[in-house]
């Protein structure tokens, strides 16, 4: 019997030196998917993807930049929708994270496949661009996962604070499982590191070559790319969409100029709630499991905190989400060579 998942695409930030050859490694098949990425980026005079996947070494000044990045991360997300085993899955809702709602368009049939691409490689250009600020990482959970309400609260509060300061801009950027995603300008994100404890030997994390997506910040990327395209691009889907709102996209009803004016409007320039994308869709239409689509492995930690703050199935903390997959996985995350092996 075919299970129902909702699909899940990655943004920005998945493809890491782990990553390098992702598509060579997982792709072999889908040559030609790739070739016609190349054929566009040549169009726009700019560099093939396939030399970045295939480059001898990882380069974070390279594979990170937005007008890279953006391409390579949708090539390799894409390709392994279409690696999904359909006789095994039956595909409910998509969703995605950031830059992933503009991949998860392309897997709803929301944008062709050639449409998403100039879509997100045009954004990824016009970001990089201007690299508008940046973005910095928080947690306010405990080691078990669960909300620490007083950490989030502060965290909010330190938003307030800093923002009130003269030429200080510092916004929500990301709402990522149990994780604050920040988005400011450089003296803002600069005071907030300041007065956050380090955490993790990791946190606060600053984003490299990541802008301040997500904030009112990017206003001028918003209306010269609206200036670029058009409603027309878009298609009804045929799959259920759920954005960073917690909004469903709906086969059938589903507006052309709505669905760009969310895209290219608040998408843009509002924060991203993508704790509230995930607890919509499962909600919504109860997934018998969650596919993660690669590359990368690191938002399947995301996703299960946004399950048990919901207490999800009976997954109230790490410690029963991690028996849960172990038992029966829940999350199926393709970035991971078991996982993957479950869903191709």
């Amino acid at each position: 019997m075919k299970k129902r998942a909702l699909v899940i695409a990655p943004g920005r930030g998945t493809y890491n030196k782990a990553e390098l050859g992702y598509f060579a490694r997982h792709h072999h098949d889908k040559k030609a998917l790739m070739a016609q990425i190349d054929a566009y980026r040549a169009t726009q005079g700019q560099d093939p993807i396939s030399a970045l996947d295939g480059a001898d070494v990882y380069s974070i000044k390279h594979h990170t930049r937005g007008d890279n990045a953006s391409p390579l991360i949708y090539g390799c997300a894409y390709a392994d929708y279409l690696a999904i085993n359909r006789d095994k899955y039956d595909i409910a809702c998509v969703t995605g994270n950031s830059m992933g709602w503009y991949i998860a368009l392309a897997c709803a049939g929301a944008l062709p496949f050639d449409g998403a691409l100039h879509l997100i490689n045009t954004m990824g250009t016009l970001m990089q661009k201007a690299l508008i600020g940046g973005q910095m990482i928080y947690p306010f959970i405990n080691d078990n996962w669960e909300v620490d309400a007083d950490q989030k609260q502060h965290l909010l509060n330190l938003i307030k604070e800093i923002n009130a300061r003269p030429d200080h801009d510092l916004y929500i950027s990301i709402m990522l499982g149990g994780m604050l995603v920040f988005g400011g300008n450089e003296a803002a994100l600069s005071a907030l590191k300041d007065v956050l404890p380090p955490l993790q030997d990791r946190f606060p994390l600053i984003l490299p070559n990541h802008a301040a997506f997500h904030t009112p910040l990017q206003r001028p990327i918003s209306a010269e790319a609206q200036d670029i395209f058009d409603p027309s691009m878009f298609e009804n889907p045929h799959t259920p969409l759920i954005d960073g709102r917690g909004h469903v996209w709906r086969p059938y009803a589903t507006a052309d100029d709505e669905i760009f004016n969310y895209t290219l409007g608040h998408q843009v320039y509002e924060y991203y709630d993508f704790t509230r994308a995930v607890q919509v869709s499962v909600k919504e239409y109860a997934p018998d499991c969650i596919i993660i689509l690669g590359p990368g492995t690191t938002l399947g930690g995301a996703v299960a905190q946004s399950l048990i703050e919901i207490c999800w199935q009976g997954m109230h903390d790490k410690a029963a989400f991690i028996a849960r997959q172990k038992d029966d996985p829940y999350i199926l995350t393709m970035g991971m060579d078991e996982q993957r092996a479950l869903v191709v």
